[in-house]
């Protein structure tokens, strides 16, 4: 079914007939409408679906200097922008972007007041729409107080509801007439029939803390809670930002957030490079079959920085502790431990065209000076960043972060942040070098993993809001506890779901957390990590169904791979290729579970098979419990 939805968006006020009272606009497509009128001294929008109104007369507006812009307001100087334009990303889920909009600014002001409090800008996509603050210049104060957003989001109806939940498994699903929501963060996802959702987040996070979402006093209503911020004038708030589909999968591939930001202004970013990377960290204690142990050593680097040239692997990640202990103030991360040289290190991988990416702990960031720190690692030749354990609040560490990227930036360093890091909002397009962000729990971080549904969930909520970094791809999945430190239990999930995760959940660096030795065990699995690209030309969900399975197909030049996840129930779904090029034939090469395979008891076993497809073919796909599959699609040339 195809939604049909209108948007009203009416800001209740008592005005003269001077002032600008009633003006609609509508979506690209013409699905979505947004009207705004002046009738009765408040702010309110509502959304209908087609003849179901899901949203309806919701407030809107903040309380600014102790004073309510939500109540005998008049609004005035509306202006109307149109913009459809592409642009190509440098660390995107798709390569090229449409941002088609059309828009509109106007002024808030208090009745009989000679000046305004702020304006509000919105933009109406053909999949959701956005709206967020603006204080000029010259509107009423210098100095302003955001005490609270007083914001009224009334749904009509019921609804299920997931979201967010840090590092612990996603909230929901949640019937909101069965529980309050006391308070979640974002992204929020909602499901008010089979073919309607909608999700919820911010965009462009530069200043603020981001928000939260809670039940209102009415117990119906839901509204943002932002943290109380003094600012000077001029500034803009984040956007509140709403995409909708009819289907969940919709959400995940929209590029709503990152339209919402500023491209990148005078700077090259032409030298970000999304890639694979392997990792120290959790290879530490792995004795091959030659006898040699991986320890924090140059040694053991270099080892792993020939296997990443020999085999498609762009980076060399070396985690914490190389400089000495991550948590010791004294630690220096200018210099480096016993049994590492950073330079000779630097120089052997340069040889071989291996980039390596540096650990660097928030204690030794503020310690020994953040830009002394990133032009050494520069001036050594590391290519990127990825920083761990910001303290601080909310916003602070959002100042925090965007002084770190700009500061990579200016030294030519991707970053990541990993430990709690503020949410992705689709800032990537104004900063191409935020590569990633563990926006969720990594596997097998802190001595713990989570259970495969919420592999699934983390793909189709967690995404919404940007790349994430689960550290994804393991095959010692029954032993690699055994003899590692850094491992710290068993690994539930299946070796053919591990490399289904490197293609659901897209993140600028790859980055792979198993030894050389155990992917060459397997090496006929490990090819085809060995053939995905660095960069990935398209995303497209193919099925998905929130806490069960989700399958994904990422495109490469001509070729496909699709990645598919199951919970813990085992289970078959059957793919539609149509999206593969018409009077084109291809080879599917298939990696599948076991008969017998199963996320605790028979994780490693999995089998390879071929067949003939075309864009006419249904693909059955068949998974085990807490399973995965991976369809790796090749064109046959024609000649």
């Amino acid at each position: 079914m195809k939604i049909k939805i209108s948007i009203i968006l009416v800001l209740l006020a008592f005005v003269s007939c001077s002032k600008q009272s009633d003006f609609q606009l509508l979506s690209p497509n013409g699905a979505l409408q947004v009207n705004v009128s002046n009738i009765n001294n408040s702010s309110a929008f509502t959304i209908i679906d087609g003849s179901d109104t899901i949203l309806e007369s919701s407030i809107i507006g903040l309380k600014v200097n102790g004073i309510s812009f939500v109540e005998n307001v008049s609004f005035s100087d509306l202006k109307k922008t149109e913009i459809n334009e592409t642009w190509e990303t440098i660390n995107g889920k798709q390569e090229i972007v449409n941002n088609h909009y059309n828009g509109f600014n106007f002024k808030v002001a208090k009745n009989q007041s000679s000046s305004y409090g702020y304006e509000i800008e919105c933009r109406v996509y053909d999949d959701g729409f956005a709206y967020r603050y603006i204080f000029p210049s010259e509107a009423i104060q210098d100095s302003v107080k955001i005490d609270q957003e007083l914001t009224s989001l009334n749904f009509r109806g019921d609804y299920s509801y997931w979201a967010y939940n840090g590092e612990k498994h996603n909230v929901g699903p949640v019937l909101r007439t069965e529980k309050t929501i006391k308070e979640v963060r974002t992204p929020i996802v909602m499901q008010f029939h089979d073919d309607s959702f909608m999700a919820i987040h911010e965009a462009e996070i530069m200043e603020f803390a981001p928000f939260t979402i809670a039940a209102l006093s009415n117990d119906k209503s839901l509204g943002f809670h932002i943290a109380y911020s003094k600012r000077n004038q001029p500034f803009k708030t984040s956007w509140r930002a709403f995409m909708l589909g009819e289907k969940v999968g919709d959400l995940v591939e929209s590029d709503l957030l990152v339209n919402l930001n500023e491209p990148s202004k005078n700077q090259d970013f032409s030298w970000v490079k999304p890639g694979k990377s392997l990792w120290d960290w959790r290879v530490l204690g792995y004795k091959a079959a030659d006898g040699f142990e991986y320890e924090l050593n140059t040694a053991s680097h270099k080892r792993m920085i020939d296997f990443a040239a020999e085999n498609n692997i762009q980076y060399l990640l070396i985690d914490a502790d190389w400089y000495g202990d991550e948590f010791n103030e004294n630690s220096d991360p200018t210099t480096t431990r016993e049994g590492i040289d950073i330079v000779a290190c630097m120089q052997y991988a340069a040889d071989k065209n291996i980039g390596i990416i540096l650990y660097l702990n928030d204690v030794g960031a503020k310690k020994f000076g953040l830009e002394r720190v990133l032009k050494q690692f520069s001036e050594w030749g590391a290519v990127g960043v990825k920083y761990g354990f910001m303290k601080g609040g909310p916003e602070e560490k959002v100042k925090n972060t965007r002084a770190i990227v700009a500061l990579c930036a200016k030294y030519k360093l991707m970053v990541e942040f990993h430990d709690n890091p503020i949410p992705p909002s689709g800032d990537r397009r104004t900063w191409p070098n935020l590569i990633t962000k563990e926006f969720g729990h990594a596997q097998g971080d802190a001595k713990y993993s989570h259970f495969p549904e919420t592999a699934v969930n983390q793909v189709l909520i967690n995404q919404i809001a940007g790349p994430l970094d689960m550290t994804n791809g393991w095959f010692d999945l029954n032993s690699a506890h055994v003899g590692r430190p850094k491992v710290f239990e068993e690994l539930p999930g299946t070796v053919v779901a591990e490399v289904a995760k490197l293609i659901t959940i897209y993140s600028g660096w790859m980055v792979l957390p198993d030894s050389p030795e155990a992917y060459l065990k397997k090496e006929d699995l490990f090819d085809c990590i060995r053939k995905m690209p660095a960069q990935f030309d398209s995303y497209k969900v193919l099925d998905a169904a929130l806490d069960n399975y989700v399958s994904i197909a990422r495109k490469a030049g001509d070729d496909w791979f699709v990645g598919s996840l199951s919970n813990r129930e085992a289970r078959s779904i059957t793919l539609d290729l149509s999206f593969l090029s018409k009077d084109e034939k291809y080879e599917a090469i298939l990696y599948e579970d076991a008969e017998n395979s199963n996320f605790l008891t028979n994780k490693e076993s999995y089998i390879i098979r071929r067949q003939a497809v075309d864009a006419n073919t249904k693909l059955v796909v068949r998974m085990a419990e807490g399973g995965g599959h991976v369809v790796y699609i090749k064109r046959i040339s024609n000649e």
